[in-house]
């Protein structure tokens, strides 16, 4: 075997040697995990079964490990294991990058075009050709201090600006003066503004065929009525498409699939919705319109970008970009739209839904998740939301720490040297299908109520996303999708850091906005409010280590709605506390023998609500409600704030 043999089946291996052990020479096979016998699905069912049977569940689903499965979206689920055969059926790891029908990614390679660190003065610091565009937005009216900001961050990592223009954010007469020291043609520029944003960038940029690839002029006619309920005219899209294609790579359209996230869409609707009003607008551009013949269907389909929700859910974002791929794909396809065209450009935003004004700190945790799964996904372009962004505008360390957590997920982690790292895996696969049929089922559903347009003038689109909120809703207020620092771990002492106001608002009067804690935030503003914080005492019984685990539990879900906790051994607190409800927090085995007796005192020392720590099977005489893991925390501490006088205050 030649050299060039030995390097190209790998490194030659040593020979044997009569002196080495025969149990330490490497065997010829290796066979992993060859020392433990096989194991079977249905020997992991007959765990799971034992295990949820010691936990009280006497009747069991067939297969077992349906008890155990979680909802993700209306009509979409996930199970607790995922093997070969769940994916018997998928097309696991379809196609390959860059070629239909996408799902493994939109380009071959792992970096958008034009990507690399540029400068304030537009020059190209050697940034790594893999990755992502990294994509940061800047709505502050004060030119002087949005221009400071863009410096700063293309001369620290970002790639690219999402410029939002317009009354409250950045003048549409100042565009020329914020961009008057980024070099157009190395970093890319999207503008959000409407068609106003849209013409001050066309006049700016006027003559210039040198224009980085991957800016927008960020029309979203459809989006606006989502978010203001006003109907939206279509027909003048083909006019501003065929003048942006003066400037290679500029898109005119997005589609931008957040307004539906933001008001409490759960991915399905988020794809669905997405779908059909990238459909309207291809109908859009390519239609005849004042005698003018449209685009062709690659020609619109190249002035497309589709932007996405990424959440901390990391799985589901991942599954919801590669299924959007495919899903796209499938349109193009039917609409007779060239391989090469039906490739879907992607811009990813971290959720405002999942944001918190409350312990912010904990969202960069939330945001570095939802980043790793949209460069996991395949996103072109990612957009991380400061941890501040509920609070106001962003300052300077937080915009700082926004554009590090992709810098560090790129050049450290290297997350974008591979290509589709989630392809074959069961559960991704499995998850990405399911994602992608139930989307099509509720896209095709608003096509045949006439469209988009149509469907949310109807309200079809706002009742199904109410009844896929509701359904969230039901999750955070029993603590089921648990909001840590929020509902889960309040820190009662914290100082919430101040941001000046954003002046900017999104259209109003059609979708509604959420967010995820919003609900648990007044309570806790409603609490912060009272010079005394209001408080519920938890009367506890028996020993320190039989009651510390039910203590500590009424005192974090109390918490969460911004009431102390003071304790004491039995009522013996109860008057320093200063307060009219109690919990009390104890054993099983002793609320059977002690509870009843010290409810009626604490009643009679004017207690007027006395809570227990357990379940209502517990059937305590005296008391007025319980609090479980499970429980509709929101009804217990609205309950509790009424009684304190707090129902009517204002934050």
């Amino acid at each position: 075997m030649s050299s060039t043999d030995q390097q190209a089946s790998g490194p030659a291996r040593p020979a044997a040697d009569a002196d080495v052990p025969a149990e330490h020479e490497v065997p010829e096979d290796l066979a992993l995990a060859g020392e433990f016998d096989a194991v079977t699905r249905d020997q992991w069912r007959d765990l799971v079964a034992g295990v949820l049977r010691k936990a009280g569940r006497t009747e069991l689903p067939d297969p077992v490990e349906d008890a155990l499965r979680r909802p993700v979206a209306p009509g979409v689920t996930v199970g607790p294991l995922y093997t070969a055969e769940d994916a018997a059926d998928l097309p696991v790891g379809v196609g390959v990058p860059g070629l239909p029908p996408f799902v493994r990614g939109a380009r071959p390679s792992g970096g958008p075009a034009g990507s690399g660190e540029v400068t304030a003065a537009g020059g190209a610091e050697g940034g790594a050709p893999g990755g992502w565009d990294v994509r940061q937005r800047h709505a502050h009216p004060d030119v002087a201090m949005t221009k400071e900001a863009i410096a700063a961050d293309l001369e620290n990592g970002v790639t690219s600006l999402w410029l939002v223009v317009g009354e409250g954010a950045i003048p549409a007469d100042s565009l020329g003066d914020v961009l008057s020291d980024v070099y157009l043609d190395l970093a890319p520029v999207s503008v959000q503004g409407g068609l106003a944003a849209a013409e001050a960038f066309l006049a700016l940029v006027k003559g210039r065929t040198d224009l980085a690839s991957g800016g927008s002029l960020g029309l979203d006619p459809l989006g606006v009525q989502a978010a203001s309920g006003q109907e939206q005219d279509l027909s003048g899209l083909a006019d501003v498409a065929r003048r942006a294609a003066a400037h290679p790579a500029l898109r005119t359209v997005v589609v931008d699939g957040t307004v539906f996230h933001d008001a409490g869409a759960s991915v399905v609707e988020e794809l669905g919705c997405s779908l059909a009003a990238g459909v309207a607008y291809l109908r859009a551009l390519t239609g005849s319109a004042d005698g003018r013949q449209g685009l062709s269907v690659d020609e619109a389909a190249a002035q497309l970008e589709f932007r996405y929700s990424a959440s901390a859910d990391q799985f589901t974002t991942i599954a919801v970009l590669r299924a959007a791929r495919r899903l796209w794909d499938r349109v193009g396809e039917v609409s007779g739209a060239s391989a090469g065209a039906r490739a879907q450009r992607q811009h990813a935003v971290t959720s405002s839904v999942m944001t918190t004004k409350r312990d912010p700190w904990v969202n960069m945790l939330r945001t570095t998740v939802a980043c790793f799964a949209a460069g996991v996904g395949g996103a072109d372009a990612v957009t991380v939301q400061p941890f501040d962004a509920a609070l106001g505008l962003p300052d300077s360390f937080s915009r700082r720490i926004a554009r590090n957590t992709q810098s560090l997920l790129v050049e450290e982690g290297h997350l974008a040297r591979v290509l589709d790292p989630a392809g074959g895996s069961w559960y991704v696969e499995s998850l990405t299908d399911s994602l992608a049929q139930a989307a099509w089922d509720w896209f095709t559903e608003i096509e045949r109520a006439g469209g988009l347009s149509a469907a949310l003038a109807s309200g079809l689109v706002r009742d199904r996303i109410a009844q896929a909120w509701d359904a969230r809703a039901q999750r955070l207020a029993t603590r089921a999708d648990a909001i840590t620092g929020v509902s889960e771990f309040p820190n009662l002492a914290e100082k919430l850091p101040s941001r000046e106001s954003l002046a900017w608002a999104p259209p109003s009067g059609g979708l509604p906005r959420v967010r995820a804690a919003q609900e648990f935030e007044e309570l806790r503003d409603r609490a912060d409010a009272p010079a005394e914080r209001p408080k519920v005492y938890l009367a506890t019984i028996g020993p320190i280590a039989r009651h510390t685990a039910r203590a500590t539990f009424a005192a974090n879900l109390f918490q969460a709605g911004g009431l102390a906790t003071p304790s004491g051994d039995g009522a013996s607190g109860f008057a320093e506390a200063g307060t009219t409800v109690v919990c009390i927090c104890g054993t099983d085995k002793d609320y059977a023998s002690d509870a009843a007796a010290l409810a009626e005192q604490l009643k009679e020392a004017g207690a007027v609500q006395v809570w227990l720590a357990g379940k209502p099977d517990l059937a305590v005489d005296g008391v007025d409600g319980y609090v479980f893991a499970g429980c509709d925390a929101l009804a217990a501490l609205r309950t509790v704030h009424s009684e304190l006088g707090l129902e009517g205050v204002q934050a």
